[in-house]
């Protein structure tokens, strides 16, 4: 059994057991959260359900394991013979989740 849900603006594809890391969600470590934008769900016996564009009463339950920042990136601007340089980093806050239920 798999879904499709979208989060952070992405969509994932996703099982039960699947550990995937997305845009930072609201809660602490150990928190269960509720993730309702489903936009597929396929039993695995070959039926599948489609949604237009989100399936209603479908929900996937999820586990907070870690709240965290990514790699730190380096923006650099510059600009010849115009004396113009700017140096700036950034480091993308995430969250990392165990699908733990699948329900739809």
């Amino acid at each position: 059994m798999y879904a499709l849900i979208q989060t952070g603006g992405k969509q994932y594809k996703v099982s039960e057991g699947t550990i995937l890391k997305v845009e930072k969600l609201m809660g602490e470590a150990g928190d269960r959260i509720v993730l309702e934008q489903v936009l597929m769900i396929n039993d695995g016996n070959g039926t599948t359900q489609i949604g237009n564009p989100l399936l209603e009463n479908a929900r996937v339950t999820a586990k907070i394991l870690e709240q965290g920042k990514n790699k730190k990136i380096i923006v650099y601007k510059y600009k010849r013979r115009k004396n113009y340089r700017r140096k700036q980093g950034h480091r993308q806050p995430y969250t990392r989740l165990l699908i733990e239920k699948i329900e739809g």
